[in-house]
């Protein structure tokens, strides 16, 4: 946790968009995205306000867990380079600031997601904050090198969410669904400490690079990538998707395999010698890799009004 040290800001009165920035705008865009796919491919229907009101407090939920996370990780995020211009290490808001927004935005979040939608929805919501705030930030981060595995929960719920929105239950598809970045993360994860690994190393975190070496990382990545394409393709073949998910899917997993193989194979000598290109890539590429798979499952409802259904 933060110290005394970062308590005060020292470039004057926080500004909103230093605000904005504790809730880590860019992961909270994914999180409305796959939320929002959720939704829209969940069977049912849903009056238009109600579901963006339900999407709009997702994300502000999201945006709660970023807040509670950077209060949380100040100490560490002053070390890492990738993170130092967050708003607290750069001295632009105090820990204490970044906690009641954090906290005030959770219990915003998760009453008026119950109140516009339904418990179940909200229940996850909730769920998923916890889960990020405490579970993976405050314990798993900083004590086990499986820490991004089983953390990867909490990203992993936002279409499960968007589901339960419309539906009010959960179903075989949005657990694939959820099952898909829960799966995904890992390998997404490890391609960027392969090339990071001095940060995580500088600030103490277990990250696998650190605790057990880049080789070791590199079998995991590849084990990771291999057992998220079978999830990934069948998805396919459920009631959501479609032949045009199911081809895109099967494009898709065997690109991120090939470029899980390729890490897989090199050795260290190689990838300091280029700089780690074949890493980064792969970590730009999975990027793609999340937005194309749920991007494909819309497809279906968008060719629906056309009599197109079946695609």
């Amino acid at each position: 946790m933060s110290d005394t040290s970062i308590n005060k800001p020292e470039t004057g009165e926080a500004q909103f968009s230093d605000f904005f920035a504790l809730l880590k705008p860019r992961v909270m865009s994914l999180v409305i995205f796959t939320a929002l796919v959720g939704l829209l491919v969940a069977p049912g229907s849903i009056h238009p306000f109600i579901a963006f009101c339900g999407i709009l407090f997702v994300a502000i939920g999201a945006g709660a867990s970023g807040a509670l996370n950077m209060w949380w990780d100040a100490d560490i995020d002053r070390i890492m380079r990738r993170t130092q211009k967050r708003p607290i290490p750069a001295g632009k808001v105090t820990p204490n600031d970044a906690l009641a927004v954090g906290l005030a935005l959770s219990g915003f979040s998760v009453v008026l997601l119950w109140l516009a939608t339904n418990a179940l929805a909200a229940g996850l919501l909730a769920f998923t904050i916890f889960f990020y705030a405490v579970v993976y930030s405050m314990w798993l981060k900083r004590s086990t090198p499986q820490n991004i595995v089983i953390g990867g929960a909490a990203g992993a719920f936002p279409p499960m969410i968007g589901w339960a929105i419309v539906t009010g239950d959960v179903s075989l598809e949005s657990v694939l669904m959820f099952a898909i970045i829960f799966m995904w993360t890992p390998p997404h994860f490890w391609a960027l400490a392969l090339f990071m690994k001095s940060d995580y190393d500088d600030a103490g975190v277990p990250m696998l690079t650190v605790t057990h070496g880049r080789r070791t990382t590199r079998n995991h990545l590849l084990v990771y990538t291999l057992l998220l394409a079978p999830v990934a393709v069948g998805l396919g073949f459920t009631a959501i998707a479609g032949p045009i998910y199911l081809t895109i899917a099967i494009a898709l997993n065997a690109w991120f395999i090939k470029g899980a193989f390729e890490i897989w194979r090199r050795d260290e000598a190689q990838a300091e010698a280029d700089h780690y290109k074949t890493e980064k890539a792969f970590f730009k590429f999975s990027l793609l890799y999340l937005f194309l798979h749920f991007g494909a499952l819309l497809v279906k409802p968008a060719l629906a009004p056309f009599g197109m259904g079946g695609w």
